[in-house]
């Protein structure tokens, strides 16, 4: 399994396939999805490059943790390429748009997503996709 629990392995693999990208070295293509996302947060380049992998990002310290952003690109884009839950890529086409930038209008589901999984976590449930799709729903109108 590529992406497990181990959030050193996962942060591992974004610090890997990053010096790939950079070193111009082949991707296989699920590092070339992670490269394209990093590449749209220079802000986390530092990040991937250097000892944050072991950091905490913690809420209190009014951090984003760059993984659980970048990873939750990642979880946006393949819902819309499998169109899971059924909706969302025709909800992405209106909000991208409507934005006239696909990583605005990406970070505008982000929301949507960490929302319904911080629900579903502190109700110690399986996410609602329902309501999930409804808050998607309610950015395309």
């Amino acid at each position: 399994m590529i992406f497990g629990q181990d959030r050193n392995e996962l942060r591992k693999m974004y610090a890997d396939t990053w010096r790939k990208h950079v070193d111009r070295s082949p991707l296989s293509p699920l590092e070339a999805q992670i490269a394209a996302v990093i590449e749209i947060h220079p802000e986390y380049h530092v990040a991937v490059s250097s000892d944050a992998l072991d950091k905490d990002f913690l809420p209190g310290d009014g951090e984003t943790n760059p993984f659980l952003h970048m990873g939750l690109h990642l979880g946006i884009r393949e819902q819309i390429a499998t169109n899971r839950p059924t909706g969302i890529k025709a909800v992405f086409d209106t909000v991208a748009a409507r934005c006239g930038d696909i990583h605005d209008a990406e970070h505008q589901m982000i929301e949507c997503l960490a929302e319904t999984l911080w629900e579903a976590q502190s109700q110690n449930t399986a996410p609602d996709e329902q309501k999930y799709l409804q808050r998607l729903q309610q950015l395309a109108r």
